[in-house]
């Protein structure tokens, strides 16, 4: 992939009139950014190490990088402006301080977050090798996009030889029409994070998913009811275990918001159903599942 000969060209937020852009191309774009590569050791870009309440407290990571500009993030500036922000630190080094900080607080997971922890693939291995081979953490959490699991399912498969990963795939929304405009990328991409979520099934990764589908200002009811037709297109299972989110009123979810040119009212008045509940009482009527 060739790096841009002008950093203007770099796709930073979503705005009205914007050219939807390949996440795949950009993934490849963003690792020549925030990664570097000497020998087989690739240092990755970091804004910050520290625990993180959610989880019950979990030691993170906060990497820079991301390949895909969602309207509802709430990510550091870095997201957008990769070549500004953080400095590199070695697969050694992000794992030494995040077993400082999480001995620290007493906490025994970890995670990467506020980017795409896929990107910098040599970087995240070595990772997830500290983590595997040091007893002290029990749990690494890959929270994700999916898009690149779904574009080379080799990547789901080395990773499944790690015993104490977690994949978290977070789906952003319900039809390709809607992907493009939440995210900025192409609509051909929006089945990339499905198909992610059938190699990890097939490469017996223990996953689940996540939708920001609980909240009516940003996911309408058809498109909500698309996206659990397409996830009980693949099991059934999936419905009964996905999170479904709410936008929260962070700093940088509301500027990019505003960029897009979409207007939310805040706070939230009301959510949706969780499906799961929907579910849960039909199974007990005995009633057909649709949606």
């Amino acid at each position: 992939m060739e790096y841009p000969q002008r950093l203007e060209e770099y796709p930073r937020t979503v705005v009205p009139g914007f050219k939807p852009f390949d996440p795949v191309k950009l993934a490849r774009i963003t690792e020549q950014i925030v990664c570097r590569c000497q020998d087989d050791e690739c240092e990755r870009k970091y804004d910050a190490i520290y625990v993180a309440g959610v989880y019950g407290g979990i030691a993170t990571g906060y990497a820079v990088g991301c390949c895909l500009r969602c309207v509802f993030c709430w990510s550091y500036p870095s997201r957008d402006y990769p070549e500004r922000y953080g400095r590199y630190y070695s697969p050694s080094e992000v794992f030494q301080r995040l077993k400082a900080v999480a001995k620290e607080a007493g906490v025994r997971k970890c995670r990467l977050s506020s980017c795409e922890p896929t990107i910098c693939r040599k970087h995240l291995i070595a990772l997830l090798e500290h983590v595997e081979d040091d007893p002290y953490f029990r749990l690494f959490i890959l929270e994700t996009n999916g898009v690149l699991f779904g574009e080379d399912k080799s990547y789901v498969a080395e990773i499944s030889r790690f015993s104490k990963v977690y994949v978290r795939v977070s789906l952003k929304a319900g039809t390709p029409e809607e992907f493009t405009r939440k995210t900025g990328a192409i609509p051909e991409a929006f089945d990339l994070p499905f198909k992610a979520i059938k190699h990890l099934m097939e490469y017996d990764v223990p996953f689940h998913v996540a939708a920001m589908s609980l909240d009516p200002r940003i996911m309408s009811t058809e498109e909500r009811a698309k996206l659990f037709e397409r996830l009980a297109s693949i099991d059934f299972r999936l419905l009964l275990r996905l999170e479904e989110e709410v936008m929260d009123p962070y700093r940088m979810t509301k500027i990019r918001l505003e960029a897009a040119g979409i207007s939310v009212e805040w706070p939230l008045r009301r959510t949706y159903v969780p499906i799961r509940e929907i579910l849960i009482k039909r199974l007990k009527e005995g009633r057909r599942m649709n949606f």
